[in-house]
């Protein structure tokens, strides 16, 4: 094979490989991203230990300075969030930071909790599917927004999430509304899922990493939520 055949060959499969990699960034950057749950605040709609893919492509892709959570401008969106539509955006308290909530109301509508009840626009909101709440105690406004908020009108172009386990999140009821600029996209479908490991660490006792790492995959298959792989987000 001459020198020439060579680089052209090495040339080819380093341009493939680029755009391999480039068409990974573009569909990642503007149409789905994996994100994982890690706390507790959507259960039961969402587990801890279940990753998704969320479309951002429907809410307008924010197009961000690189290596910063700092978004340039956004390109145009298909429709805004609507009350329903389970939204991953970023914290209003740290914006390096992930949220995923339920949104309940949008811009110009009235958000009052009575009693742990949510109402909007003066009309009582039912509960999602898998919504739950955690504690029967009820707070008064002046302890905590948890049970009892408002009245507060949404601003325009904001947002208020609440989370599905109404007692245990920390949503707009203490953030307030979140701006537009700061949605990332629409929870879309579940594509694995987990509980966490509570037989303690699988390392423990073992010293070597052939043990370790035999011990974890023995263990996996027990851990996975099966019936919740595929599952479309709702």
């Amino acid at each position: 094979m001459t020198q020439a055949k060579q680089k052209s060959e090495l040339g080819q499969y380093l341009y493939s490989i680029l755009t391999v990699v480039g068409l990974f960034l573009v569909i990642r950057t503007g149409v789905v991203q994996a994100f994982y749950i890690p706390s507790s605040s959507m259960e039961d709609t969402l587990l801890v230990g279940d990753y998704l893919l969320a479309n951002k492509f429907v809410y307008g892709v924010p197009v961000d300075v690189p290596l910063t959570s700092l978004s340039l401008f956004r390109l145009p969106a298909l429709r805004e969030p609507q009350p329903g539509d389970i939204v991953i955006f970023r914290s209003p308290r740290d914006e390096g930071r992930d949220l995923i909530k339920r949104c309940v109301a949008v811009g110009g509508q009235e958000v009052h909790i009575i009693n742990k009840v949510l109402h909007v626009d003066g009309e009582p909101v039912p509960d999602p599917p898998w919504a739950k709440y955690a504690d029967p105690r009820y707070y008064p406004a002046a302890a905590s927004p948890r049970d009892n908020f408002g009245p507060y009108v949404v601003p325009e172009d904001h947002f208020f999430m609440m989370g599905d386990n109404r007692d245990n999140s920390s949503d707009s009821r203490y953030l307030r509304a979140v701006p537009k600029r700061l949605i990332k996209g629409k929870a879309m479908i579940l594509y694995w899922s987990w509980e966490p490991d509570t037989r303690g660490p699988y390392y423990q006792g073992l010293t070597s990493l052939p043990a370790v790492v035999a011990t974890f995959i023995w263990r996996l298959p027990s851990r996975v939520r099966y019936g919740r792989l595929g599952d479309v987000i709702h």
